[in-house]
């Protein structure tokens, strides 16, 4: 064989390997090519292209609002994002202090499965099997929660099945409380957001979850022991400068063959909380990467902005009567809005998409209160309070506001003072009888004597003229006459 022919052999069969390799997604494909197109100085340009997970979804926390998706209605294996509800049913139906023993029935798990450990025998606290079973991802954790909260694993599934069917999950089953794969046991990346957003309503998991190390005190079977999280989304270490997210707030990772590595994270900026999930990436990297793409994207989609916030970009401004005619305004007045800390009780910051700010600040009017409590009539001084805005939250709490004049407007002075400033006036004045002046002599003795006078002759002439008018008028007696 001569190197001409040898050389087109080994031409053919590299590329009959590079064809399979290909197949098998050995090599960046068009998907991923499209991935190293992303530039996180834009993360509001991000496409679905641009992640590896084959499923995914982003979701405001507060109100469920699906904000980016891919593939979100797919059936994926969660494999150990599982112990979301897993934990969080643990918290809700059981004593956190309860002492537990750990069976031999808990202990049967797959040789590979990911522990705390935990050992046959062990005595110790229901929640610290929650807090070393969430932040290590223990298999056998998992079975203590489901048998402590049910009696059984079998019974602990139904319990979880019945769960996620009220939470509004619709392609959802379990088999087991810890996610190792079975076939009959899955879910999608809509369903899984669904669990974890109820999840991280409950305070509890949200501390369990946010946590990157956990103090195991002592029990009958093992010293006093630091746990720290597998979860690199939460570790500031410097190997995991790439996965860490300062935001983070959690919560679970996941992996196994089937299911390829999972991720379900949360983070919070300004007052905005985000749950994005990322099934089926390509690497333990990517996960990460896909999912803070995610978050960085729904930051830029989502905003937490105050009332204030809100009053300042579209402020009240009403018509003052009566102001003098040198004010350049027209006696428009611009009202400030101010914190009456003392009467609010509750948060007055309100999540929404960016395109719905500006609706919002033109129709405050439709989430807020206001009372006005001064009429619009100068004299007005700056600072002074015209009226009173409240809102009230979701819980009902109140968040009560001033509003205050902005500046002062004069009053025109030919005007008659109004019954407010006679009234102001009058308890002002330290003498309680009025002063003699012009003006009060004239409206106030003068005016009323020519007017009572006046009254009395016009009835005097009445009653004159009615005299006049009887002697005018003279009774014609009868004559008696006599004939002879």
């Amino acid at each position: 064989m001569n190197e001409r022919s040898l050389a087109r052999r080994l031409y053919a069969l590299a590329a009959v390997l590079i064809a399979a390799l290909l197949a098998l997604g050995a090599f960046p494909t068009a998907a991923f090519a499209q991935q190293a197109d992303y530039d996180p100085s834009y993360p509001q340009n991000l496409l679905p292209d641009h992640l590896s997970g084959s499923s995914a979804i982003l979701i405001e926390a507060d109100t469920g609002e699906v904000i980016f998706e891919k593939n979100a209605d797919a059936r994926i294996y969660p494999a150990s994002t599982t112990k979301i509800l897993t934990a969080y049913l643990g918290i809700m139906l059981n004593d956190p202090n309860r002492q537990v023993t750990v069976s031999a029935s808990a202990m049967d798990i797959a040789s590979d499965s990911s522990t705390i450990p935990l050992s046959y025998g062990e005595t110790l606290r229901f929640e610290d099997v929650i807090y070393a079973t969430m932040l290590r991802s223990g298999n056998e954790g998992a079975n203590v929660i489901a048998e402590t909260v049910s009696g059984s694993i079998p019974a602990f599934t139904d319990l979880m099945n019945t769960a996620a069917e009220n939470f509004g999950c619709t392609a959802t089953h379990f088999v087991n409380a810890h996610g190792y794969h079975d076939e009959n046991h899955y879910s999608t990346a809509r369903d899984m957001a669904t669990i974890a957003r109820m999840a991280m309503q409950n305070a509890t998991f949200r501390d369990i979850v946010r946590r990157d190390s956990y103090d195991m005190p002592e029990d009958n079977i093992y010293k006093a022991r630091t746990l720290y999280t597998n979860n690199r989304f939460m570790r500031n270490t410097a190997d995991n400068a790439e996965t860490y997210y300062p935001e983070g707030i959690g919560i679970k990772t996941g992996n196994h063959s089937a299911a390829g590595y999972c991720y379900i994270g949360a983070a919070e900026r300004d007052g905005v909380t985000l749950i994005a999930c990322v099934f089926h990436a390509r690497s333990d990297t990517a996960r990460y990467t896909d999912t803070i793409k995610l978050l960085e994207y729904g930051f830029t989609q989502f905003k937490g902005i105050s009332i204030s916030d809100l009053y300042t970009r579209n402020p009240r401004v009403v018509d003052i009567a009566h102001y003098a005619l040198t004010d350049s305004n027209l006696g428009k007045l611009t009202l400030a809005l101010h914190k009456v800390s003392s009467e609010s009780t509750g948060s007055d910051r309100i999540v929404t998409s960016m395109s719905n700010i500006d609706y919002l600040s033109r129709h405050l009017n439709d989430i807020t209160i206001t009372e006005y409590t001064r009429a619009f009539s100068a004299p007005i001084q700056e600072g002074e309070v015209m009226g009173r805005l409240t809102y009230y939250d979701d819980e009902g709490k109140p968040t009560v506001y001033e509003l205050l004049a902005t500046r002062s407007i004069a009053r025109r002075p030919q005007l008659a003072p109004t019954i407010e400033d006679i009234i102001a006036y009058t308890e002002a004045d330290g003498n309680p009888f009025p002063r003699l002046t012009f003006e009060f002599a004239l409206f106030y003795i003068i005016l009323p004597l020519l007017a009572i006078i006046l009254i009395i002759r016009f009835i005097r002439r009445l009653r004159h003229r009615k005299t006049k008018k009887k002697k005018r008028i003279r009774n014609i007696e009868p004559q008696e006459r006599y004939f002879t």
